[in-house]
């Protein structure tokens, strides 16, 4: 029996090895299985990547040859990715760095198994499997994995300066494999060579940093990330004190939230170039900063534009009126947001935020975790109430198109969340004849 006796579909594996009998499993795969215990774990190993001594050209030939739909993920990288049953199998070929600038490599192909390990990052990322199940192991990775140990390969400063963002990746595999106390000579190569991090793209940082912050014993290695001086170089204005009581809470792996939760840097999404979604979901977060413009606060609303003010004891009417100006996710965001506020004893950035937004939970710091929970589950529950008229109802009442209808439809929906969002079609459209004759006396305004 081998660790690939540990795998509940062989097939693909099986089908590409009769094309390219000499390709071995490599990296993650090889590390994961032997970390497997029976057929329920082997499940969990979906990226099985095979490296190959052939050249790229010449695997997408034999794959193409043999029927199997091929893809060039990346041929001057050596990198074809093929699929099998709708399952990607990425084929590397074997490779020795001939150049690096701390981000990029230049690469030519080899036959040297022991030289392509030698170019990878760790010793438990650097061990292969062939066909039969026998391991390649060149630089104890083993030994390391049963250690518990992420050591780099070879030198840890020149792997470093190969490609800083190896940096982030040590932090990411020790914190899954590693124990309370890192692998000396990387930590000091680590403190040697932070400031390689500056030089990293924004967006490469922040995959790793969203994967860090998704993955386990968080804590243990932000507070190794902030003594190497590499956590504020990422995420300035850290407050991980705020973040555990937030994973103490119950907070879900989400990278986004769990960001949102540790900095409230006002720059932080564009430092790390997220998407607009994810800056979205960041600023919603959080109390405006001071200078932004204030209107006046609809139920539910402090006085701040978007800015919900929640806590466990709002009624169903007050949550009603939230959801209908706010996404779901917002208001979770949000709730996880204040909880962990509830109980910090400083203010978030208290000289540039408004005073005016700080925050409803800290009017209530007695709830308990599970009265927060409660407040989600209700969420969660809720149906999203949507504003039943359109401008073209407000048209068909009277209104010239242009930008009156506008005004007359932000006056429906004002009178609508004040209604707590419960009159429907029938009673907004005759509410819209009510209230026309009072705009036109005033104007239109």
């Amino acid at each position: 029996m081998t660790i690939l006796d540990r795998l509940t579909d062989r097939k693909g594996l099986e089908r590409l090895w009769t094309i390219l009998p000499h390709s071995r499993l490599v990296g993650g795969s090889v590390r994961d299985l032997l970390l497997a215990n029976g057929h329920a774990a082997g499940e969990q190993i979906h990226d099985l990547d095979l490296a190959t001594p052939e050249p790229p050209e010449d695997v997408q030939a034999k794959l193409s040859g043999a029927g199997i739909k091929t893809i060039p993920t990346g041929l001057s990288h050596g990198t074809v990715t093929a699929v099998i049953d709708r399952i990607p199998f990425e084929i590397t070929t074997l490779r020795r760095d001939v150049s690096t600038d701390g981000r990029h490599a230049q690469v030519v192909w080899t036959n040297d198994w022991a030289e392509d390990a030698a170019r990878r990052d760790f010793t438990i990322n650097a061990m292969s499997c062939d066909r039969h199940g026998a391991i390649h192991d060149y630089f104890n990775g083993q030994d390391d994995l049963a250690s518990h140990r992420v050591r780099f390969v070879g030198e840890a400063g020149r792997r470093i300066e190969e490609d800083a963002l190896r940096i982030l990746r040590f932090f990411r595999f020790d914190a899954r494999f590693g124990t309370d106390r890192p692998d000396e000579e990387a930590m000091a190569a680590i403190m040697s060579h932070a400031d390689l991090i500056d030089g990293l793209s924004a967006e490469r940082l922040a995959s790793e940093m969203l994967r860090i912050l998704e993955g386990p014993n968080l804590i243990r290695t932000l507070l190794l990330m902030k003594q190497a001086d590499i956590l504020e170089r990422i995420v300035p204005h850290s407050r991980i004190a705020r973040l555990e009581r937030a994973l103490a809470y119950g907070v879900p792996s989400d990278g986004t939230l769990r960001l949102g939760l540790l900095s409230d840097a006002p720059d932080l999404a564009e430092k790390l170039r997220l998407s607009g979604k994810q800056a979205q979901r960041l600023a919603g977060m959080k109390p405006p900063r001071k200078g932004k413009a204030e209107v006046k606060a609809g139920a539910g609303e402090s006085a701040c534009v978007g800015y919900p003010v929640l806590f466990p004891g709002l009624d169903e009417t007050a949550l009603r009126v939230l959801l209908s100006g706010h996404t779901r996710q917002a208001l979770v965001d949000r709730s996880w947001y204040e909880q962990a506020m509830a109980t910090d004893g400083a203010q978030p950035d208290a000289e540039q935020v408004d005073a005016s937004c700080s925050g409803g939970m800290r009017q209530d710091s007695d709830a308990r975790p599970s009265d927060w929970n409660d407040l989600r589950e209700r969420l969660e529950a809720m149906e999203m109430p949507v504003f039943p008229l359109a401008g073209r109802d407000v048209i068909g009442a009277g209104v010239p198109a242009g930008p009156k209808v506008g005004a007359v439809l932000s006056g429906l929906v004002a009178w609508w969340r004040a209604q707590g969002c419960r009159p429907d079609r029938v009673a907004c459209l005759a509410a819209l004849k009510e209230q026309l004759p009072l705009f036109e006396r005033d104007g239109g305004r």
